[in-house]
């Protein structure tokens, strides 16, 4: 059971849709070579996102790696300039200049993706020990792949925050398969992640990251506990990534097998939260189709801004670049 009303619920599905669509339009405008460069999608992962972000307040911070796509609009930033940035377009976040993996937006404090693996959980860090050194009552939220966790510069991380009690919260995103090499080989992490947080220390627990109502009833909870000074926690949210690791392996890679990846869509957060609100609430199926078109109407219109939308001139190369405007 859960004490969301409707309107609640209806909010949470909404904006994993919103992902959802979003992440599956940019593979389209991908293959029609409106986006150039990598791209990495977040379908199948968008409970913890959403889950996690919901119970924040607007000057909490948010730090992702380079699969951001969801987490920037989780946090509310406009898919119109999320999507002119995937084209590299003038309008977007970061005039064009950031593409697909370095998305930011200051204004709704989503702190910027970051292609270096493991390489944003130290800036996590810095964000928290800046406001705990201004005595600033704020929490940061970084998100990463279980393929960080073995980087030294995650440790360092973890080691620090939990030395100095820091107000941060470690969300790793385990889809159980972590990249490793330059042809995206990789092999199956069944092992706790957490315990590399547990071993500094830091208080650690474990969510179904399909279950968009478990990650955050966990989150609301970590979160009260390290705005209140008891130090980090870390989160490891089980889930499974429906696409390939980028549209380099579109469908489920090279390292997964086609009946693996349908066995787990059975659990697809977008059913689980619909079944839900199906059986606890008095949504029908009219209210989905009518979530579908809304949502629907949104991306045509992200799409449609971000091409209409000049690309940057040669000038502003040398031009200093004003995020989040």
């Amino acid at each position: 059971m859960t004490d969301m009303d409707k309107a609640d619920l209806r909010s949470l599905y909404r904006r994993m849709l919103l992902i959802r669509r979003f992440e599956e339009k940019s593979a389209e405008m991908y293959a029609l070579a409106k986006i150039a460069g990598f791209l990495h999608l977040y379908i199948g992962e968008e409970a913890i996102a959403v889950g996690a972000i919901d119970v924040l307040r607007p000057d909490d911070y948010v730090i992702s790696a380079y699969r951001d796509h969801g987490h920037c609009l989780a946090r509310g930033s406009d898919p119109g300039k999320v999507m002119a940035e995937l084209f590299g377009k003038a309008t977007g976040l970061c005039q064009g200049k950031g593409g697909s993996m370095h998305l930011v937006d200051v204004q709704n404090r989503f702190m910027g993706g970051y292609a270096i693996v493991g390489g944003h959980i130290p800036l996590a860090a810095g964000l928290a020990f800046a406001a705990k050194y201004q005595k600033q009552d704020l929490v940061t939220v970084c998100f990463f792949g279980e393929g960080a966790v073995p980087s030294g510069q995650a440790h360092e991380a973890f080691n620090l925050a939990a030395l100095w009690k820091l107000p941060v919260v470690f969300i790793c995103e385990n889809n159980r398969y972590g990249m490793g090499t330059p042809v995206h080989r990789a092999v199956a992490l069944y092992e706790d992640v957490a315990e590399a947080a547990r071993s500094y220390g830091i208080t650690a627990e474990r969510v179904d990251g399909m279950d968009v109502l478990a990650v955050r009833t966990l989150m609301r909870t970590v979160v009260e506990q390290v705005r209140a000074g008891q130090g980090p926690c870390f989160i490891e949210a089980m889930t499974y990534r429906f696409m390939g690791h980028s549209m380099a392996d579109p469908s489920h890679g090279h390292y997964r097998t086609k009946d693996e990846v349908e066995e787990y869509r059975k659990r697809d957060p977008l059913l689980v939260l619909k079944e839900t609100m199906l059986n606890q609430t008095s949504c029908s199926e009219a209210d989905f189709k009518q979530l579908e078109r809304e949502v629907g109407d949104v991306v045509a219109a992200a799409v449609k801004f971000a091409d209409e939308s000049p690309f940057p001139e040669p000038a502003s190369l040398h031009a200093d670049i004003m995020v989040g405007d």
